[in-house]
């Protein structure tokens, strides 16, 4: 429960500030190409400041363009990548997939979305795939690694990732992160997001299989693997410290961890977004 407050909290405050922006740089793009007359628009406002045809009129709007052309397009890139490379995966996935172990694992398991698919790989590799259709796609080397119990766990927690559509929401994190780079609270929300949800799909498969030792076990087998071979798709995200929160919240679920921001992040984003809001008030009044 506490993990779900967190993730909504995060969700919600990138979410916020990114329609807080965008709906700016929309309203500005509308009056920049269709002549739309802007009462309150803190990029219109910025402008006025400054005396038309001086040097400082140049330089703000030639930066206040390249940034709103900045965000615009790197989003508009990532849509279009993120759509050609989920086409390209779903087909080499639909060729890799093992129909017998497929048929398998749902007969045996019974996960509630069958969405499920299992591939003929060597590597032990779990994850889910798809932002609207998702699925969970599980190697034929993971189920020769890990045992009924451990598997399940597996099941299960990816499970929850596909039921709470986390693909989707992780990269519309990282479109606001990427897009709006110059308010540093939405890159931490879309990292810590991404911890966050590992720890609710733990605790789900937790719940789910009733005991931690299956997904324990498993993702220590993973971790081992990982080591003596080189890095697999299921082994990312532990390079960056996850699994020791994972690890940690098996050990001890009590213990608190911290998902806190940085006196960086804080202070910068606070300050674009005062002087974001301050324009739009001065405008106003």
């Amino acid at each position: 429960m506490r993990w779900q407050r967190k993730s909504t909290m995060v969700m919600a405050l990138s979410l916020l500030i990114a329609i807080l922006v965008w709906s700016q740089m929309g309203m500005y793009i509308a009056h920049l190409i269709f002549g739309v007359n802007l009462k309150v628009n803190f990029f219109k406002f910025c402008i006025s400041l400054f005396k038309e045809n001086s040097l400082y009129y140049f330089l703000v709007i030639t930066f206040l363009n390249s940034l709103i052309a900045y965000a615009v397009l790197i989003s508009v890139m990532k849509i279009i990548q993120q759509y050609v490379q989920s086409r390209r995966f779903k087909i080499k996935l639909m060729s890799l997939r093992n129909i017998n172990l497929t048929a398998s694992i749902i007969q045996n398991f019974q996960p509630i979305n069958q969405n499920i698919i299992v591939i003929d790989h060597k590597h032990a590799m779990a994850f889910t795939a798809g932002i609207r259709r998702p699925i969970v796609v599980l190697s034929s080397g993971l189920i020769e690694m890990l045992d009924h119990q451990e598997l399940e766990a597996v099941i299960e927690h990816e499970s929850f990732h596909q039921s709470h559509y986390d693909s989707a929401k992780i990269f519309l994190l990282q479109l606001i992160s990427q897009s709006l780079w110059f308010i540093p609270i939405t890159k931490w929300a879309y990292h810590n997001f991404k911890l966050i949800t590992e720890l609710l799909a733990d605790e789900y498969a937790i719940n789910k299989t009733g005991s931690e030792l299956g997904l324990g076990s498993a993702l220590l087998k993973l971790i081992k693997k990982g080591f003596n071979d080189n890095p697999t798709p299921v082994l990312v995200y532990f390079s960056d410290g996850a699994v020791n929160y994972r690890l940690q919240q098996l050990v001890d679920p009590d213990q608190a961890i911290p998902v806190r921001l940085g006196t960086t992040s804080i202070i910068i984003s606070i300050h674009v977004l005062l002087l974001f809001m301050g324009m739009i008030i001065l405008a106003v009044t």
